[in-house]
């Protein structure tokens, strides 16, 4: 008898326990920019009244609207952060960026990206779902390249806040160069140099050498040439409404200064050091060399401080 109770008592608090969590829709959603169709997904919690929704900005190259990459990371980082966000009533919509996955349609030649036009699709996005009468304010959050966008997305979307996670506080060709240095023979650096000059000048370079073909290829340069353009910080500093800095203290692409940089731009933003977390969100090694499995396992689980102080932050916003 005592163990039927038991059961009974435990069937009835797990009741309760999934009874307290929101019911969540989840749909494909899409954006007809004019230029081609943006495809990507919706999670919609059933709340009393119109929730919060966040637009989630992946980072740079072929990453989609989960956080993965065909040429490297497999996380699910961006559809785990997504998840955290609808448990606790905040809706979210992340996309394929264009030229990337289900959005490759959109601009199937790389040479016709740009930051402007990633920059013009966020806005796009933002005021699709600000006519939406089913979310309540929004959020831009960018991860890592998405980071930059969401800063220059800000103001022309309307967004009441800004999350920075991961997001670079230099100059982009000064991140190149100190990325290239440990990458590059020594015979190629000052031809190397050479050409993130030449970049940075605004034209395109030739001659590039086999080793670097795969990062500076001819296709992919009118991408980094917009890119050089950009300095984060200052675009960080534009932002008016209200922002938070997240950054981990194990990320091995984008280290704690970056994130020292965006707060010394914008002094009234939060600032967030999640001790341990990597660049692909999830708790890791300091070590670079015992990161690996964080980029390619998608099934670890991501940095639990991470959502935490995302939704804090979010529900403290002040009512729009």
């Amino acid at each position: 008898m005592m163990l039927r109770v038991f059961v009974v008592i435990a069937l009835l608090f797990s009741g309760l326990v999934h009874a307290g969590a929101p019911t969540v829709l989840q749909r494909p959603i899409s954006l007809d920019t004019g230029s081609g169709t943006l495809y990507g997904s919706l999670l919609l919690p059933r709340t009393e009244q119109p929730p919060p929704v966040v637009l989630i900005i992946p980072g740079s190259g072929p990453t989609d609207r989960n956080g993965n990459s065909p040429d490297g990371a497999h996380t699910d980082n961006l559809r785990q952060l997504a998840l955290v966000l609808a448990k606790n009533r905040i809706a979210s919509v992340r996309y394929d960026k264009r030229g990337v996955a289900a959005s490759q349609a959109a601009t199937p030649d790389e040479r016709d990206l740009t930051v402007e036009r990633y920059v013009a699709d966020a806005v796009a996005w933002s005021h699709k779902l600000k006519a939406d009468p089913r979310f309540g304010q929004l959020i831009l959050l960018g991860h890592s390249e998405g980071a930059l966008i969401a800063s220059l997305a800000a103001e022309p979307s309307g967004a009441s806040a800004v999350i920075s996670v991961a997001g670079s506080g230099r100059p982009i060709d000064e991140v190149f160069r100190a990325q290239l240095a440990g990458r590059v023979p020594a015979r190629y650096s000052e031809q190397v140099t050479q050409i993130l000059d030449t970049l940075k000048a605004g034209r395109t370079a030739s001659n590039i050498p086999r080793p670097l073909q795969d990062v500076l290829r001819p296709s992919v340069q009118p991408y980094l040439i917009s890119l050089f353009r950009q300095d984060p910080a200052a675009a960080f500093a534009r932002v008016k409404v209200p922002a938070l800095i997240i950054q981990g203290t194990h990320d091995i692409q984008v280290d704690v200064s970056n994130a020292e940089r965006l707060k010394a731009a914008k002094p009234d933003a939060e600032l967030a050091l999640i001790q341990g977390m990597n660049h692909m969100l999830r708790i890791a090694p300091q070590a670079a060399s015992q990161q690996r499995d964080s980029y390619l396992n998608p099934k670890l689980p991501q940095a639990a401080e991470l959502g935490e102080r995302v939704v804090e932050f979010i529900h403290r916003l002040p009512a729009a």
